[in-house]
């Protein structure tokens, strides 16, 4: 059986359902849960399309970044966050909305939060007097360290089903889609 996803699992549980005569249906496939199996349902069309199969792959490794990050407390777009100011010292918000694609005021309040829990701080721009640059503090750089690692062994675990070229083509294609 296959494992529940974050979708459904956060759906409340059902009963079978009855059929428009008030009785449990009789189809067998239909008998325990009320519903067929997913085996049975024809969803052809949804795995014709790019945005359908993006969002299922993406849900799959979603789920198991965010129970290895939880170690961090750690959500997909903190670890981004962290990873464009390690990456880059002394980045701006404006730089990093830019790259992430996130609106200021969101990140304005991610940007607190990883202030107040220590792991990242804010030191005057060296050629924009308005501009603060971003940083990783001590506490900051060790926990994206190991939150890096963590991030690369799940990747590697999750691509598991791919080679290393059929994963480096799917990169460049998905690339190809989303950026301008």
């Amino acid at each position: 059986m296959p494992e529940t996803s974050i979708a459904n699992a956060l759906r409340r549980p059902r009963g079978p359902r009855k059929t428009s005569a008030g009785r449990l249906p009789t189809d067998p496939s239909m008998a325990l849960t009320g519903t067929p199996e997913p085996s049975d349902v024809d969803t052809s069309y949804l795995e014709s399309l790019l945005g359908y199969n993006a969002r299922r792959a993406a849900l799959a490794v979603i789920a198991v970044f965010l129970r290895r990050m939880d170690t961090y407390g750690l959500r997909p777009v903190d670890f981004s966050v962290l990873s464009v100011v390690a990456h880059n010292p002394g980045v701006t918000s404006r730089q990093i909305c830019a790259a992430l694609d996130i609106l200021p005021p969101n990140l304005v309040g991610m940007v607190k939060s990883l202030q107040k829990r220590g792991l990242i701080v804010k030191k005057p721009h060296p050629t924009d007097r308005r501009a603060q640059g971003l940083h990783l503090s001590a506490p900051g750089q060790r926990t994206y360290r190991e939150a890096q690692a963590t991030a690369t062994q799940l990747e590697q675990e999750v691509a598991g089903r791919l080679t290393s070229d059929e994963l480096q083509t799917l990169i460049t294609l998905l690339r190809k889609v989303y950026r301008r």
